[in-house]
């Protein structure tokens, strides 16, 4: 794992490392350069089978932004990622995968006309937003939360002008984000969580068993 390498590295080759993390950038942005425009980022769990509306979902919305002419960016991987890319080239469009290099979970899927594997999380991020007009999330683990943090950031500090988030599956993000213009619903929902967690008895600790 070469971010942990350089992440734990304290008297490694500098120069090395830094040449390689920007072989790595230019890899990624000729990459993009070879992407048809515009394009759309879609992000979620690497987790769900063909089977799961996560995925029947993904694959659609993949094959309508083929279908409109939009070329479809994933992940690369199973799950989600295979889905929007499985749908992109069932419409007709340009599907692309930014992988990465990890101990497990992360294979290639087969739905690609660019694949891409990346050693660094911060190279691929980049080629994940340079040639999307947009992103669209689907319920998803840390990773996915970390790719809609990092879009919001991006929004927020202007780095990305005119950037839209959608966030697909409302039952599954309403948990996260609640929007409210009103300090009264601000303090009801936080206090009904609570409620409800006060309210849900807690897994019982097993017996210890007795002293022989």
């Amino acid at each position: 794992m070469d971010d942990r390498r350089i992440l734990e590295n304290v008297d490694g080759n500098l120069h090395e490392s830094v040449v390689k993390i920007a072989r790595e950038f230019e890899r990624g942005f000729e990459a993009v350069q070879r992407i048809p425009l515009p394009a759309v980022t879609i992000f979620g769990s690497a987790r769900v089978g063909d089977d799961h509306p996560a995925y029947v979902a993904a694959r659609k919305t993949g094959r309508l932004f083929a279908e409109a002419g939009w070329s479809v960016i994933t992940g690369g991987g199973p799950g989600v990622m295979e889905a929007a890319n499985r749908g992109a080239k069932e419409g007709g469009g340009f599907s692309v995968g930014f992988n990465i290099e990890l101990p497990h979970e992360q294979h290639t899927n087969p739905y690609l006309d660019i694949d891409v594997t990346f050693d660094h999380f911060y190279a691929r991020k980049v080629c994940f937003v340079k040639p999307a007009e947009g992103f669209v999330i689907f319920p998803g683990g840390f990773g996915t939360m970390d790719e809609l943090f990092e879009a919001l950031t991006l929004i927020q500090t202007d780095k990305v002008l005119d950037f839209p988030v959608v966030l697909f599956d409302s039952d599954f993000w309403e948990e996260l984000l609640h929007v409210t213009d009103d300090p009264a619903d601000a303090v009801r929902h936080v206090h009904d969580c609570y409620e409800r967690r006060c309210a849900t008895p807690s897994p019982a600790a097993p017996e210890k068993a007795d002293a022989q």
